[in-house]
């Protein structure tokens, strides 16, 4: 039986789990690490598939069950233990493929991102809502912080919408497969990266305000560091590009 408090929903159509693979651009050299592998339908044909398979799992009952049902294959590693706090810097170039809990969605990612440099792609299945958000572009509502700090180290595309009809537990909402490519470099170059992320971050802090008003905490003269960087001061920050972000914090980096 599927835990709630875990946030399992769990897939079990075999139409569907070869559509994740697909997506996940998988080949027989692959290290994989699947994260929440639940009952082990998508864990058996990423075995099929793959070098090696790392399963991460919370639930001990499922754990054992896993351990038990795929013991046959030679190539999987399984982990009893919270995918937040897995060593993965330890890791030789891997990927990720996972149908993750909702509630560690985000947390998961940018564990995952901080840890990105034997890291070549992740596979998630999520809530739709949050695949929308982070693969959005400029100009909609779904784009803000979330978009540019995923967009900075990686290309996120939106690959397909998964029914709430397909799992079980049935979920509230329905569910998108986003597949994130990491860069070999960021999408644009900073001077100052912490400085980056707080322009943006207290930009879309009042996003429905004008840049000029919204950003006027970082400095007094944010109006004609603005006009220096090309911007309209009028603007609001979910039209901004990546880059026009990028150029704004190299400005406000200087002190003249």
């Amino acid at each position: 039986m599927a835990k709630r408090y875990l946030g399992q929903n769990f897939l079990y159509d075999p139409s569907i789990l070869k559509r994740i693979i697909q997506v996940a651009q998988l080949n027989r050299e692959d290290v994989v690490v699947e994260i929440g592998p639940g009952p082990g339908r998508l864990t058996r044909m990423l075995a099929e598939r793959v070098r090696k398979v790392i399963a991460i799992e919370l639930d001990k009952r499922l754990f054992e069950e896993l351990k038990t049902e795929l013991a046959d294959y030679k190539n999987m590693e399984f982990i009893h233990g919270d995918a937040l706090k897995y060593p993965y810097e330890s890791l030789p170039e891997f990927k990720v493929v996972a149908n993750i809990p909702y509630y560690i969605t985000t947390p998961i990612i940018f564990r995952l991102l901080k840890v990105r440099k034997n890291l070549r792609s992740m596979t998630f299945t999520v809530q739709k809502e949050v695949a929308e958000r982070i693969a959005a572009a400029p100009g909609g509502r779904d784009y803000g912080v979330l978009s540019l700090m995923v967009q900075y180290y990686a290309e996120p595309r939106l690959k397909f919408i998964i029914s709430k009809r397909a799992f079980r537990p049935m979920p509230r909402v329905d569910s998108a497969v986003l597949h994130i490519k990491i860069l070999e470099r960021p999408s644009v170059s900073v001077k100052d990266e912490e400085l980056f992320f707080k322009v943006i971050k207290t930009s879309f802090s009042q996003r429905r305000k004008m840049l000029s008003n919204s950003l006027k905490s970082l400095r007094e003269d944010i109006r004609d560091r603005l006009i220096q960087a090309g911007i309209d001061p009028e603007r609001r920050p979910e039209t901004l590009g990546i880059e026009e972000f990028a150029r704004l914090s190299d400005i406000l980096s200087s002190p003249f």
